[in-house]
Formats: C-alpha cells, sequence, structure tokens
C-alpha cells in the first residue's frame, strides 16, 4: 500500500475535502444565587453584632481602654510570655526522647514511655497543676544522696521550687505526653528506607536521625506543634491552681474584684491573648512554608505547540516493508497548511 492510498491525496497535496476546525470550549461559570444571598446575611449579622458590641454599656470600652495597656496587666502579659516559652521549651526536648523511647525495640523502655504518656494524657490538666501545688505536703524535703543512707544536700521543697518554676514543671510534663505522640507521628511519616541508604553510606544514628530523618519529618511535625504552642498560651490561665497568680488571666481577674467590673478586664485579657495568638500563627506560617519546600512544586511537563491545538502532525510507523504513512493536519485546523 503506497503513501497516496493511505492519505487520501497525492503526495505533496492537501485533502480536498477540508474536516471542521477544533473549536477551544467556551466555559461558562455557574451561577450560585443563594450561595451570595448567604454570605449577605452573614454580613448583615456580623455588622449587627459589632454595632450592638460598640453601644452596650456592660462592656464599658473606656474602662478597657485604661487598662489595656495598665502596668500590672503589661507585666502579667510577659509572665505569660515567659510561662509559655519555658514550658513549651523543656515538652519539646522531652517529646523528642519520650518519643524515641516509643519507637526502641527495647520492651522495658517502651513500657516506660508509654506509662509515662498514659497518666500524662489521660487526667486533666487541672488536677495536675493543683497536684504540683501541693508538692511540698507531698514531699516536704528533697534528699540528694544515696538510698537508705544519710542524704549528703537536704532542701526543703518549698524554699527549692518557686511557685513559676512549679507551674512551669507542670505545664511542661503534661505538654510533653502530647509532643511525643507528634514527634513519633512526625519519624513514622518518614520512608524507612532513607534510614537504610543513610547506614548504607555510613551514617551514624545520630546523624541519621539530625541529617535525613529529623528535617523530613519536619514538615509533619510543624503544624501540630504550632497549635499546641497556641494551646499553651492558653493553657497558661491554669496555673492559679498552684497558684500563681502573676499570670495575665489571674491578674486581671484580680483587677476586677477591686473594681467590681469584671467584664472589661475580661476583655483586656482576651486582647492580649489574640494579640500573642496572631503573632504565633504568622510565625507558624513562615515554618511551615519553609519546611514545605520542594513538596508539591514539581512542574508539568511542557506540551508541544502543535498539539496542544488539537493539531496533529508527524509520522505514524507501520509494521511491515511499506513506507510509513505521513499525518498531514487539515487546511484550516489551527496549526494545518495555510
Amino acid at each position: 500500500m503506497s503513501t497516496t492510498e493511505r492519505s487520501g491525496a497525492p503526495a505533496g497535496e492537501t485533502p480536498s475535502t477540508p474536516e471542521p476546525a477544533s473549536v477551544p470550549i467556551k466555559a461558562i461559570r455557574l451561577r450560585h444565587p443563594w450561595r451570595m444571598v448567604f454570605a449577605a446575611v452573614i454580613v448583615v449579622v456580623f455588622a449587627l453584632v459589632m454595632i450592638d458590641a460598640a453601644f452596650r454599656p456592660a462592656y464599658d470600652w473606656p474602662s478597657v481602654g485604661k487598662y489595656l495597656f495598665d502596668r500590672r496587666i503589661s507585666q502579667a502579659a510577659v509572665v505569660t510570655i515567659e510561662l509559655t516559652v519555658f514550658s513549651m521549651v523543656i515538652a519539646i526536648v522531652l517529646g523528642v526522647i519520650l518519643a524515641v523511647m516509643r519507637l526502641s525495640p527495647n520492651p522495658v523502655v517502651k513500657s516506660v514511655a508509654w506509662f509515662y504518656l498514659w497518666v500524662f494524657r489521660g487526667t486533666p490538666v487541672y488536677v495536675q497543676l493543683t497536684i504540683w501545688g501541693l508538692i511540698s505536703l507531698i514531699y516536704s524535703r528533697i534528699d540528694l544522696g544515696i538510698p537508705f543512707t544519710e542524704p549528703w544536700l537536704s532542701f526543703q521543697t518549698g524554699d527549692l521550687l518557686s511557685l513559676f518554676t512549679i507551674a512551669v514543671i507542670g505545664l511542661s510534663l503534661n505538654e510533653a505526653a502530647y509532643m511525643a505522640e507528634i514527634v513519633r507521628a512526625g519519624l513514622l511519616a518518614v520512608d524507612r528506607g532513607q534510614e537504610e541508604a543513610a547506614t548504607a553510606l555510613g551514617m551514624s544514628w545520630a546523624q541519621t536521625m539530625t541529617r535525613v530523618i529529623l528535617p523530613q519529618s519536619m514538615r509533619v511535625i510543624i503544624p501540630p506543634t504550632g497549635n499546641e504552642v497556641i494551646s499553651m498560651l492558653k493553657t497558661t490561665s491554669l496555673v492559679t491552681a498552684v497558684p500563681l497568680s502573676t499570670e495575665l488571666f489571674t491578674r486581671s481577674r484580680d483587677i476586677s474584684a477591686e473594681t467590681f467590673n469584671p467584664i472589661p478586664l475580661l476583655i483586656v485579657a482576651s486582647l492580649w491573648y489574640l494579640l500573642f495568638t496572631s503573632i504565633l500563627m504568622v510565625g507558624q506560617y513562615f515554618l511551615e512554608k519553609r519546611f514545605a519546600r520542594g513538596v508539591g512544586d514539581r512542574q508539568t511537563e511542557k506540551k508541544d505547540p502543535g498539539t496542544a491545538t488539537g493539531a496533529f502532525t508527524g509520522v505514524m510507523p507501520v509494521v511491515g516493508s511499506d513506507p510509513p504513512a505521513v499525518i498531514v493536519p487539515p487546511k484550516n485546523a489551527p496549526g494545518g497548511t495555510r
């Protein structure tokens, strides 16, 4: 069979019957009138709530402005930040240790880590803080030395541990149980072959964890860790169970007890919490963006300009001794012969 028979026209000439040109599809956007109505209702309701709050006397906005930057409130806000930072740093370090213990092949080490998580995740944080506040009654003295012998050093628990220190210990030990599960999930998200490849390259366990496993697991660890930091910021309001009265919520409550006007002081505390939470959310966004680099950034393959319009050109191979058939685009098709 010759080339002329396959193409339907003598070689070198265009087909006598023009084929219809490929017309681009015109997409018409669907209309959703009820969606617009629902959005308008939400905007109206939000505006009404804001207007009502602006003119309601119970909120006492002048008092809010008076105490918003009060020195006692600002100092209490600093204490809240200190509690959050110290507790989270200790919790992250202890959480990494517990996560590695949970993944250990040693059954004793794994069981100890599991028991820790079972206790601290299974009891409310307020109850734990209350118990830590009574630690001086449970252990009146702290002795250092060999058991069942005379202690080398002995301290009064109340003198050694301040209320701030006790609050940090209680918050960090509770948060470490949750951070351990977050870190463990991140480590398990890394493919097992990464560790095997690092071992084949002669890396030690520490080098494998710091250079291969942990950098890849950070993409999974950071989002829930950011949520835990924000949660810790708000959980500091429970240290009144220790009792620590210098943090933001307790201080604002004490001031409201003096003024007999609690609502403005609650608004003041809420505004400070919202400020800190907004800053933490921005930091979390940039951390997630940094550790997510290279994920989902693969570029699609470039298409042939000729095939992008629906016009096909080229040579169709055939089996046998006959020459290949040449496919010629129609005359009026985009990319065809003019």
